[in-house]
């Protein structure tokens, strides 16, 4: 009798979709990867880890380019092979997705997803517009799906462990942040991938489809294998790199949208590259009554900067282990040192275990949609800024970056 009125006391304070998702806390779940690049393979690589830990299925496959769906396929005999997403989404079977495209296809697949009642695990950044980055956050409000951005970094505590102690004012007001993510690379280019000989357009591979939004163009190889160096399909540095940086700015500090904010830079080392994005780019970004974030980075110099929070009484030291809060020597008298060690990491696993959580349990997202918009809003100030050099603001009646 006890355990019964338990039972209906504990079915009676939760909502019917929050007691449905506790009923199937242990029902598997149905997975299905768009895009099966090298992203792409190493989330699927991670999911066939976890079918059995995780009790999640890999059932479908896709990409505009064949060869690359079949070689996904062989990993996973079970799962069926697509070109068009279109027809994967029409199955009522699939309970998540998750997109590994190129960065200008992530919106319009997203929004389908969603739309198809299917949760989704986005790559960074999230969209490849502003524009498609709130009408991902709406959708996902209206259809109560759940998306996790790809932003992997945040599955370790140390971001939502330093927010706590700033809203605490361990630090006095913060004033600036800086954070870095920089490569170099040999030889006279930058960021190459190979291209496949066997790609044969009209044959085994959709043109048509990889294009999507972006603007019509002839067949070029060179724009599909090494799309992230094309402003048409990519945001190159800022929402390539700087996007997971940012984002973890943000969730430390508990911020939103700029105020303002500029991008500096070029092609400095690598100029007879024929990518049209620059291999530094420096990004300032000034937030409402504070901080300047200053994000850095170069593609032909890899040397870091130190990854630190600076507040008025103590400054705050991200490092590999977690961070380390200490005092401005004028504060030393009533500021003590803090010292904290993570606990989870910058892993993809950890990244679809929260999110198999939240469908599964409630669990809260590590990346929403929310924090994924506040991210691309960031790097496209820096895209936009660096593009039509000029300082940009936010229109707040716009809800959009326009130029001072």
């Amino acid at each position: 009798m006890q355990r019964r009125a338990f039972m209906a006391a504990g079915a009676a304070a939760l909502t019917a979709r929050a007691y449905s998702q506790v009923r199937g806390a242990n029902e598997r779940l149905r997975w299905g990867l768009i895009g099966c690049g090298v992203q792409g393979t190493h989330h699927l690589g991670s999911i066939l880890k976890m079918a059995e830990s995780d009790n999640v299925e890999v059932a479908a496959v896709c990409d505009v380019f064949d060869k690359r769906a079949e070689q996904a396929g062989a990993l996973a005999p079970g799962a069926k092979r697509y070109r068009d997403y279109r027809r994967m989404l029409e199955r009522k079977d699939l309970d998540y997705v998750t997109v590994a495209t190129p960065d200008h296809a992530h919106g319009r697949l997203a929004l389908a997803a969603l739309e198809a009642g299917k949760h989704v695990y986005i790559e960074k950044p999230m969209t490849h517009t502003v524009e498609e980055a709130k009408q991902v956050v709406a959708a996902a409000a209206r259809t109560g799906r759940k998306v996790q951005v790809g932003v992997q970094s945040m599955s370790d505590d140390s971001y939502e462990t330093a927010y706590r102690y700033v809203q605490e004012g361990a630090l006095g007001k913060v004033v600036m942040a800086q954070i870095d993510y920089s490569r170099n690379y040999r030889g006279d280019d930058f960021w190459l991938k190979p291209v496949d000989p066997d790609l044969r357009p009209g044959k085994n591979f959709d043109w048509d489809l990889f294009l999507g939004p972006a603007p019509q163009r002839p067949f070029d190889p060179d724009r599909y294998f090494q799309w992230i160096r094309y402003w048409d399909y990519s945001g190159g540095v800022p929402t390539g790199l700087l996007v997971h940086r940012v984002t973890r700015i943000i969730k430390a500090l508990g911020l939103t949208v700029p105020e303002s904010g500029s991008a500096h830079g070029g092609k400095f080392q690598f100029t007879g590259s024929r990518a049209e994005i620059p291999d530094t780019v420096n990004v300032m970004l000034d937030y409402p009554g504070g901080p300047t974030v200053l994000l850095v980075s170069s593609l032909a110099n890899d040397t870091a900067i130190e990854h630190t929070l600076r507040g008025h009484k103590a400054t705050l030291h991200f490092h590999a282990n977690g961070f380390t809060i200490w005092p401005q020597k004028v504060w030393a008298g009533e500021v003590k040192e803090i010292v904290h060690q993570r606990t989870g990491a910058e892993d993809v696993r950890l990244h679809h275990r929260n999110l198999m959580n939240a469908i599964r349990l409630g669990e809260p997202l590590k990346c929403d949609a929310t924090l994924g918009y506040y991210g691309t809003v960031a790097g496209q100030f820096g895209v936009k800024s660096y593009r039509a050099r000029k300082y940009m603001v936010w229109d707040r009646e716009k809800q959009d970056i326009v130029a001072s």
